[in-house]
């Protein structure tokens, strides 16, 4: 599992080095297998740097080409070669000086080199997008605002920093840990032990959205309640698919995700930032108005998200409309109902389902899914709403759209927070080491275990569903 340095300090004020908490995270039970440094940009725009084109000529011996002058902040300006259609005098532009090494997005890395191009020296190369790896365009030259500073480094001037990535070896018992406030969490309990590395406690984004009192047009229905415990969703209409902000995409490349697009990456994003699991359905596929938690007959045929017909088993739990299956619950979405680049309106989906199911149907079909990664482990029942509100808010910020419904949140039977009793004398026996009472019930209330009785040295506590791994004395 990945997560980003910088995406933690969202959720916490961490004040000391990667490599501290690395260590600290490792003997807490996230053992961190690896640490790298990753640039957003392959190559992180290192030889880059901003000019101005001071003059721009014809190539006397090349019709297509322009011979320019450009001032990078140096003594002379260096002489370019330039064959964009679109270099002009006075434009502000992005500068590979001689040694740099390019990664376009499309095709072979090369390094400049200083040579003459049609009888004429040429000292760099002024650069399109998809020549620096920042997009797809090559109509032309990059042409940055007037204000850019000449010479400024071109990682300085897109602001573009590299972050620092943890590989953590995630055991299965750490469902909690699958994200990265649920790694925040850890880091605020780790620094009530050693505060020198965060400050404050760990805390979520802020929710924007009011939702409407009105009630969801598309119904949901739970067959199979063993399966699916909770099973939440909203409707989202008249939204924009397109390509996702700079942000955005940036966070998911960090963690090794390419952007998709704006809606399918806002999903991602919550994921890998709650733990929860989102889908999003093209609403218009979800057939009167109808969603369905079943199983279907085993031999059904369903085409997955990657083009590939499965075969279904009895004991798989899709997620139906009236008429059909749209998705195999917890593991892996449909073609047909997906969102794609007509998608004008959206149903969300945020829901809890059985690990138990999960993990089965994933081995079945051998599908490793994100979410079933997560479903396979146990999830925060709790954070179905917040994960699905968090998710609204992005989409109406980045992708428009109109919220005219409320939700709808079908949840039969609540999942019931863990109560048992905890023995301090146990506590130092096992231990071999006598812990102060003070110090016991800081640490418990840290990790969001509540002290709810004390009689002695014998207390009850009451231990929050997301951590599954914490059901008995002995687990704390």
């Amino acid at each position: 599992m990945k997560i980003s340095f910088s995406w933690l300090k969202e959720y916490i004020n961490i004040q000391c080095s990667p490599e501290r908490l690395a260590e600290l995270l490792t003997a807490s039970g996230l053992e961190v297998e690896g640490l790298h440094e990753v640039d957003l940009i392959k190559g992180g725009l290192k030889g880059f740097v901003v000019g101005e084109v001071v003059s721009c000529i014809k190539h006397p011996n090349a019709d297509k080409l322009s011979l320019t002058e450009v001032n990078i902040g140096n003594e002379l300006p260096l002489q370019i070669v330039c064959g964009a259609p679109n270099v002009a005098k006075g434009q502000k532009v992005i500068v590979a000086t001689v040694g740099t090494q390019l990664f376009p997005t499309n095709g072979e890395s090369f390094e400049i080199k200083k040579g003459k191009i049609r009888g004429e020296v040429s000292d760099g190369m002024i650069c399109a997008e998809d020549e620096i790896g920042f997009g797809e365009s090559h109509e032309g030259i990059m042409v940055l605002k007037s204000d850019a500073i000449i010479g400024q480094a071109a990682a300085d001037y897109f602001n573009l920093k590299s972050d620092v990535v943890f590989e953590i070896g995630l055991t299965p018992n750490r469902a909690d840990a699958a994200s990265h406030y649920g790694v925040a969490r850890d880091i605020y309990a780790l620094a009530q032990v050693y505060p020198e590395i965060a400050l404050g406690k760990n805390t979520l984004p802020i929710l924007k959205s009011i939702l409407p009192n009105t009630k969801c047009p598309i119904q949901v229905e739970i067959v199979n309640a063993d399966a699916c415990k909770r099973y939440a969703g909203i409707l989202i209409e008249n939204v924009q698919v397109a390509e996702s902000p700079e942000w955005l995409k940036n966070r998911l490349l960090a963690i090794g995700l390419n952007s998709i697009n704006n809606l399918v990456d806002i999903g991602n994003y919550v994921m890998h930032e709650l733990g929860q699991p989102l889908h999003m359905f093209d609403a218009k596929k979800i057939d009167s108005k109808k969603i369905k938690i079943q199983t279907v007959l085993a031999g059904t045929p369903f085409v997955t998200l990657d083009e590939k017909e499965r075969i279904l088993h009895e004991n798989d739990l899709m997620i139906c409309n009236a008429d059909e299956p749209m998705c195999i619950a917890g593991v892996f979405g449909g073609l047909s109902s997906g969102v794609n680049n007509t998608t004008s309106s959206i149903f969300i989906e945020s829901a809890y389902f059985s690990p138990v199911w999960v993990r089965k149907t994933a081995k079945r079909h051998a599908l490793n899914t994100d979410a079933s990664f997560r479903f396979e482990r146990g999830i925060d029942p709790n954070i179905t709403i917040y994960a699905l509100q968090r998710a609204v808010d992005l989409v109406l910020e980045i992708a428009g759209g109109e919220l005219n419904t409320g939700l709808v949140d079908v949840y039969p039977e609540s999942i019931a927070q863990f109560e048992f009793s905890f023995s301090l004398n146990r506590l130092d026996e096992i231990a071999g080491f006598a812990f102060p009472k003070n110090a016991v019930e800081k640490i418990l209330m840290a990790l969001e275990i509540e002290v709810v009785e004390k009689k002695g040295d014998n207390w009850k506590l009451r231990v929050p569903p997301f951590k599954v791994d914490v059901t008995r004395e002995i687990d704390v």
